[in-house]
């Protein structure tokens, strides 16, 4: 019942209250990054819904055009306070998470909800053969904007573990779990915890 219904009405009405915000950030921000070097305001990639169906997530660009896709030894995406790949105001956004904001567009949607697994690449061509076992569990799901792995651990544990625990929301999701997802994100963002650091990448 939760899932199904108040779950999604939940969204929709933190969709439509964050919705002022969004377009605040896209009118103050949108000229600044076209003006950094002349490249589109948005960078909408494709990502794995529920069911590992495409989606177009919006996002605000904070890298220079053309930069290079570089992956962690795990496949992961790379992403360090000291990328060279991100311009002077992506490096704000990004500290800031307003290059996420967007975002709630994706929620309003229905593509994603606002708690869930951190929408992940959708790359069909890497599983032939269907997703390995560790990962089919945490597509049962919608994903979100954040969810219980991004709010208990960031970017300190392997994207494998990621899926472990994404997987763990998927089966154990409820109303006061998420409360719990939203308590502790704010709690990281505001003292920065677990964020990418030398140590972390080693890790991985």
């Amino acid at each position: 019942m939760y899932i199904k219904i108040f779950k999604r009405l939940i969204d929709f009405v933190i969709g439509l209250c964050a919705l002022p915000f969004v377009l605040l950030v896209i009118i103050i921000f949108a000229p600044i990054i076209y003006f950094t070097d002349r490249g589109p305001v948005f960078y909408n990639a494709n990502r794995a819904g529920k069911g590992y169906k495409p989606f177009k997530m919006f996002k605000l660009r904070s890298m220079y055009v053309n930069s290079p896709d570089l992956k962690n030894a795990d496949g992961s995406t790379f992403n360090s306070d000291n990328d060279p790949r991100v311009t002077p105001i992506g490096r704000f956004m990004r500290k800031t998470s307003l290059d996420e904001f967007p975002q709630f567009l994706n929620v309003l949607k229905g593509d994603i909800s606002f708690i869930g697994p951190r929408p992940k690449l959708y790359r069909p061509e890497k599983y032939p053969d269907g997703l390995p076992e560790y990962m089919e569990k945490s597509f049962k799901v919608k994903p979100g904007i954040t969810g219980y792995a991004q709010a208990y651990f960031r970017n300190s544990i392997t994207q494998e573990e990621k899926f472990k625990w994404d997987g763990y929301y998927a089966d154990n999701v409820s109303f006061l779990m998420d409360v719990r997802i939203v308590l502790k994100t704010l709690k990281s963002v505001l003292f920065r915890e677990n964020i990418n650091t030398a140590e972390s990448y080693k890790k991985q």
